[in-house]
């Protein structure tokens, strides 16, 4: 045993601990101002988020190398980002959060180097990796250096993407070039009145544009989640926020080689609730929440909806069945009847691609009348839009499930996980109408000579298109093709999707031999 001198090492661990102390204490005005605005700081936010007592921290002593004559003068440990490994509900994750109390929470090269790193940790050992961002942007003292980090924090995010579940926590500003790492990322979660993200602020839109814009209404939570589409969650605070995320990662696997975690379940797979038979209305022009169909079939009515506030007429998010997670994607005949349009078909085409990589089956519910008409909508891509839609369920190679509730109209009965993309099991509801188009615009064209000049008694009209419903727009012709598996009754959905997960535990299905599609973006 090496002999060592008692005093000489009582000194390097009253060093150690000091130094520890300094780390994990942060205090004085900075950390007064974050918690009047609402906020917590770096660690705590790390304390709330991840199991008690398991955060592991990594680069504790790590200090900046700025030769600014100011920045010289403060040399913080840790430099502005806490980052490190720990638990949530005993499973592995990594995380870095920027602390905004130093520097700002300025990103240089020190910092760079730090996320970098806790990054290809994640990628190496296959656990998820979130990100809890609260800076300033770029250091300016460090110049182009702090450009590269970003640049080097951008390549780590798309060699982890579809690797490990990537989830951002936007909880103050994130401005300029650093808003693309969290773009890069598959969930953002942002604060209300206290989450800002923007590529140029108020100020330097005023100066270029003329137009004046506020903080929250340039890039405030609602506006990402209602009107960009940037974001998938709004919550109210900070404490809702990391229980949220955390209530997320358990729909998540570890990473592409895993499954997500399978719960046990208290709910019957084979119950049926006959509150389904009834939740399609008779006229078929008449709205209804899907949100309320798929609580009524998933384990005990769970469901947490990803973009909620944004391309209404989708629905998209997680639930399980008999605890198997499952992603869900939905008509929503609610807003808009359901239509598909550009930011539906790109809202629900990204979901569809998250959930293939992450070996997270597909359960989709139809009513859709189409896709929206108009020249906004031509001009706007919907071709190409719409067509990310139809490459995504075509691409996924998981479980996929179809149930036709009502309407599956047009090309948008193909995109809508058709048994032509090859989904494994397409079922469809008594009530369910699989046709070229509705009734009415179908008898305005094969019987158009009859009812050239509106002049046909409406008796006859309605004759006409009921007797094209009777003979085209049912399940029926589609099912005696085999595009329909089986017609159920409603209250049969729950025990036959679980029943077909079952089936669907074991499918393999190898890819063509290519780098990657070309997806139309």
């Amino acid at each position: 045993m090496v002999e060592r001198t008692p005093e000489t090492y009582a000194e390097k661990l009253a060093q150690l601990q000091e130094l520890r102390h300094e780390a994990a204490h942060a205090e004085g005005p900075a950390v007064e101002k974050q918690h009047a605005k609402g906020k917590f700081t770096a660690r705590e936010r790390i304390d709330k988020l991840l199991d008690p007592g398991s955060f592991q921290e990594l680069d504790g002593f790590v200090r900046h190398r700025t030769v600014d004559f100011e920045m010289a003068k403060t040399r913080p440990l840790a430099d502005a980002v806490i980052t490190g490994h720990g638990t949530i509900d005993g499973r592995r994750v990594c995380v870095f959060s920027q602390d905004f109390t130093v520097f700002g929470g300025s990103l240089g090269e020190v910092m760079g180097e730090k996320i970098c790193k806790i990054m290809d940790l994640a990628a190496r050992i296959g656990c998820p990796v979130i990100g809890i961002n609260d800076s300033g942007g770029a250091r300016i003292q460090e110049g182009v250096v702090s450009l590269g980090a970003y640049g080097e924090v951008f390549f780590r995010n798309v060699a982890c993407s579809g690797v490990v579940p990537q989830i951002s926590l936007v909880m103050g500003p994130c401005a300029g070039g650093a808003v693309y790492s969290p773009a890069l990322t598959d969930f953002i979660f942002m604060v209300k009145e206290t989450s800002h993200m923007f590529i140029t602020g108020p100020d330097v839109i005023k100066t270029v544009t003329g137009e004046e814009v506020g903080f929250e209404e340039l890039g405030g939570a609602m506006t990402h989640n209602t009107r960009s589409g940037v974001a998938h969650f709004a919550t109210e605070d900070e404490e809702h926020c990391l229980e949220d995320a955390r209530y997320l990662l358990s729909f998540l696997p570890q990473n592409n080689l895993e499954s997500p975690p399978r719960l046990a379940s208290s709910d019957d797979p084979l119950r049926m609730d006959p509150e389904l038979d009834s939740v399609v209305p008779d006229n078929a022009n008449k709205p209804y929440d899907v949100r309320a169909v798929i609580r009524l079939i998933v384990d005990d009515g769970e469901f947490l909806e990803v973009h909620e506030h944004y391309a209404r007429n989708i629905v998209c998010g997680f639930a399980r069945l008999d605890g198997i997670a499952i992603g869900v994607v939905g008509n929503q005949p609610a807003a808009l009847a359901g239509v598909l349009d550009i930011d539906a078909a790109a809202k629900a085409a990204r979901f569809v691609r998250t959930c293939d990589s992450f070996n997270i089956p597909i359960v989709t519910f139809t009513d859709v009348p189409g896709f929206l008409p108009g020249t906004a909508q031509e001009w706007g891509g919907i071709i190409r839009h719409g067509a990310k839609l139809l490459y995504a369920y075509a691409e996924a190679t998981v479980p996929k499930i179809n149930v036709i509730t009502r309407k599956a109209y047009g090309g948008a009965y193909d995109v809508m996980s058709s048994k032509h993309l090859r989904s494994d099991f397409n079922f469809a509801w008594p009530t369910a109408e699989v046709a070229v188009m509705g009734p009415e615009g179908a008898a305005n064209i094969i019987y158009r000579r009859e009812l050239a000049g509106h002049d046909a008694p409406a008796e006859r009209r309605q004759a006409l298109m009921d007797d094209y419903k009777a003979r085209f727009a049912n399940p029926y012709i589609a099912a005696e093709r085999g595009y329909i598996d089986d017609v159920i009754i409603p209250h049969e959905t729950r025990p036959k999707l679980i029943a077909a997960l079952h089936a669907l535990a074991t499918k393999r299905e190898p890819g063509p031999k290519r780098k990657h599609g070309n997806i139309p973006l």
